[in-house]
């Protein structure tokens, strides 16, 4: 599969009036195609299961290099694979995109490839940890995405639990920030842990609800028992 190929399937795709659509929605100036994300999802599936590792990431890189809004997310999802042997270069290459991140929808992509590269080696915390210290707000708000699964667990092991309180000293450490997407970023991973932790979420707010914007403590306790 030539990256020529890949965006002339996609293109196929497109449904008239969508692009102009969507770029007003994302508000990013760059190239919307005007495909629905089930059909850039369709594709990239389709491509995912018939290429081999090494093209698969080739063609990710090129389809990224391209700027085009679905082929972003269509290189983003051809990487979005829990068991993945060996993986340093799907890793290296997600690393790579969060620099260039400029828009919720398609960093939010990445990083739900970039979610099971870190859980299938959880040192890389290490990494994401200098993401926290950017001036690229995209950066900083990465860390805390690309960090969810560990908002989930119902049983953690004592390491998950130290990666989460990890991780919650990042979101503490946040605060401050007053970036609306920061703030949401805050919200959603405290959000997500309640489910799971409403203890550890209880805690933080208790601490740090208070100095964080009305609408992201608000978001954060939704799930929260009166």
């Amino acid at each position: 599969m030539t990256p020529e190929a890949a965006l002339e399937a996609l293109a196929a795709r497109a449904e008239p009036g969508r692009a102009a659509q969507m770029a007003a929605y994302h508000k990013v100036p760059r190239r919307y195609l005007g495909l629905a994300n089930a059909e850039t999802g369709a594709l990239a599936t389709a491509w995912r299961k018939s290429l081999p590792l090494p093209e698969r990431v080739a063609l990710a890189a090129a389809l990224w290099d391209t700027d085009i809004f679905e082929a972003r997310l269509a290189a983003a999802k051809l990487l979005t694979q829990a068991r993945i042997r060996p993986d340093a270069a799907v890793w290296n290459l997600i690393q790579s995109w969060v620099p260039q991140f400029d828009s919720w929808a398609i960093a939010d992509h990445a990083c739900m490839a970039g979610q099971r590269r870190l859980v299938a080696d959880p040192a890389r915390l290490d990494i994401v940890e200098g993401w926290t210290e950017s001036p690229h707000l995209w950066t900083r708000r990465a860390a805390l995405v690309i960090t969810l699964p560990w908002t989930r667990q119902n049983h953690p092991t004592t390491a998950e639990l130290a990666a989460r309180d990890r991780i919650l000293g990042w979101a503490a450490r946040y605060v401050p920030d007053r970036a609306w997407f920061i703030q949401k970023a805050v919200a959603w991973w405290l959000r997500d842990l309640s489910r799971h932790d409403p203890d550890r979420t209880r805690a933080f707010l208790a601490r740090h609800g208070a100095a964080m914007k009305p609408f992201a403590a608000r978001e954060a306790a939704r799930h929260l028992a009166p």
